[in-house]
């Protein structure tokens, strides 16, 4: 059957992740799902770019689907956004080949943490931002996470219940930032651990706050021990950025992706 890639994004405050689960648990593949199957007329299944966590939101996710369902890309666009709930969006759908494969092609991914640090909560962001009223050194944080650049075994960075076979993976940026009241850690990695993102900012942000020495990262990696590695920060500052795929396949990508010269050399 022909395949589509379609690029999807979301707030999933309201989900428990994106994997479609027993019972009545609202889910993201689930919603996809459903507004395609309508669309379609027939059942329809997804794969995605990278299973987020319950909490964790989403820019730049990539799915694909097979069908036979006959539907010009403008139909397919406004039928799925006129099925979705408003937490869930289409912003594009194109035709691939049968080679192209959502999550196993992909050849890196971008995930976002987003710290807001001042000494009152927020309000509107309260959703979409971790808020911590102890000063963060965004310094400090960031010669900490060049550490973690390059491909190591990641065991004390994983969820003692992940159940990837290797714990190895490659770390090609880690870029931390700060706009204002905003500390932004940016990674970019061949493929990622369940809870790997944050557990590396729960790291970072004890580093950043004076509670741990800036050779603390790179302690807890050496040690593939997830027990030495601190707190998991909360999953509402998360956000999957974009998946980058082979060029052939045309699979647009986010302004806010950073994937750099990884475009041009993977």
């Amino acid at each position: 059957m022909p395949r589509f890639a379609l690029g999807v994004e979301y707030d999933g405050t309201a989900f428990m992740g994106w994997q479609r689960q027993p019972l009545a648990a609202r889910t993201v593949q689930g919603c996809v799902e459903d507004a395609l199957s309508t669309v379609a007329n027939h059942p329809v299944q997804v794969i995605c770019a990278g299973r987020t966590d319950s909490g964790v939101h989403a820019i730049g996710q990539v799915v694909h689907f097979d069908t036979d369902a006959v539907r010009d890309m403008r139909a397919w666009l406004l039928g799925l956004n006129a099925n979705l709930p408003a937490d869930i969006a289409v912003n594009w759908v194109k035709p691939v080949s049968d080679e192209f494969h959502a999550r196993f092609q992909a050849k890196a991914r971008h995930y976002r943490y987003t710290i807001l640090n001042r000494p009152t909560r927020p309000a509107l962001d309260r959703t979409r931002v971790t808020w911590t009223h102890r000063p963060l050194d965004e310094e400090r944080m960031r010669i900490a996470g060049r550490d973690l650049i390059g491909e190591h075994d990641f065991s004390a960075y994983r969820a003692v219940e992940c159940q990837a076979r290797s714990p190895v993976r490659t770390l090609h940026l880690l870029q931390v930032e700060r706009e204002g009241e905003l500390v932004r850690i940016d990674v970019v990695a061949n493929g990622f651990l369940h809870h790997m993102v944050r557990n590396i900012a729960g790291v970072l942000m004890a580093i950043g706050a004076g509670k741990q020495e800036m050779d603390w990262a790179r302690c807890v990696l050496a040690g593939r021990d997830r027990r030495l590695g601190g707190i998991t920060a909360p999953p509402h500052g998360l956000c999957f950025m974009a998946a980058l795929y082979p060029g052939q396949f045309e699979i647009p990508l986010p302004e806010a992706a950073l994937f750099g010269d990884l475009s041009v050399r993977l």
